[in-house]
């Protein structure tokens, strides 16, 4: 998977663990995360969270005639931050055979959360 000139690329998301149905990967807050406050930037959590959902996803289908895509993505931010990482864990809620469900926890460095999301991907067919 080439990952330039892609948005996990652009904002510094790095997987760190792909099993099937959990999924972790971490994000700098730095000046491609911030919003111009100085803190986090919520859409950047967002990226983060449908980025982890999405690689998740893609674990539970048929590589050669499917992919997944974002059908609706809500995330709740519960603290700021300033610098440093954040990860996300993701986990399947739900694997159907046309949508999926999941909830991803963004933590800081001391495992206090930063924001939660709940994200339902499509399963789409591969047009060859």
């Amino acid at each position: 998977m080439n990952l330039q000139k892609t948005l996990m690329h652009s904002l510094g998301i790095e997987l760190k663990q792909i099993e099937k149905g959990r999924v972790t990967a971490t994000m700098p807050v730095d000046d491609r995360t911030r919003q111009p406050f100085g803190l986090l930037h919520g859409g950047a959590s967002v990226a983060l969270a449908e980025t982890v959902a999405s690689v998740g996803g893609y674990e539970f289908v048929d590589k050669e005639n499917e992919a997944v895509v974002g059908l609706e993505i809500n995330a709740n931010h519960i603290k700021g931050k300033k610098d440093g990482i954040v990860t996300a864990v993701g986990e399947v809620i739900h694997s159907g055979r046309t949508t999926m469900v999941w909830e991803v926890k963004i933590t800081d460095e001391q495992d206090q959360l930063i924001c939660i999301s709940r994200c339902t991907l499509a399963v789409i067919k591969i047009r060859k």
